[in-house]
């Protein structure tokens, strides 16, 4: 079951595919990386780049971010997304694409957004991670002092690209964990 942990939609409940194509993040995971980004969150523009049931880009939401992209490449996961978002009254403040990552990225960036936090949570094996970390900050999608936040498998955490981005922190929980990246300007 995956469900909005904190914030004005607590305890909801959200729609997820069947079966094993999406991965949803686990509680104590969102927990994590949720509670030391808690500062940044409220009035925060978003970005959820392989979103699956939108459970990132909402739960932001329910915490107080101004506005959440959620994406998804599979035609399912967007329409489970948008019934996510309007069962929570979201509406307003979100907006979906039905893109391939890459193709998110680059019409974002002809569109001008620029959010302060992204939340990426792409296939473990399919190694995209590096690419759209690097995507994000070559075309500008974060702010000055924004954050990425990468899901990833325990033994898959990113290096630092110099001149491009950093990784601050990471923690791993069983086979899965997280990393904080900022943009590198050395």
């Amino acid at each position: 079951m995956v469900r909005i942990i904190a914030g004005t939609a607590r305890g909801r409940k959200l729609e997820t595919l069947e079966g094993l194509e999406t991965r949803p993040t686990l509680d104590r995971v969102k927990e994590a990386f949720f509670g030391s980004l808690q500062f940044r969150i409220p009035y925060a523009e978003v970005l959820d780049l392989f979103s699956g049931s939108g459970s990132l880009g909402l739960e932001a939401l329910s915490r107080g971010a101004k506005r959440a992209v959620m994406n998804d490449r599979n035609p399912a996961c967007v329409g489970i997304i948008r019934r996510n978002i309007a069962s929570l009254g979201f509406d307003n403040a979100a907006q979906t694409m039905n893109l391939d990552y890459a193709a998110a990225i680059d019409r974002l960036s002809q569109e001008g957004a620029a959010f302060d936090l992204a939340f990426l949570d792409p296939p473990y094996r399919e190694g995209l991670s590096e690419d759209a970390v690097a995507r994000l900050f070559r075309r500008g999608l974060i702010k000055p002092g924004g954050i990425v936040v990468l899901e990833h498998a325990a033994e898959l955490a990113l290096q630092d690209a110099p001149g491009v981005f950093r990784v601050t922190k990471t923690k791993r929980f069983g086979k899965c964990g997280y990393s904080l990246i900022e943009e590198d300007e050395t």
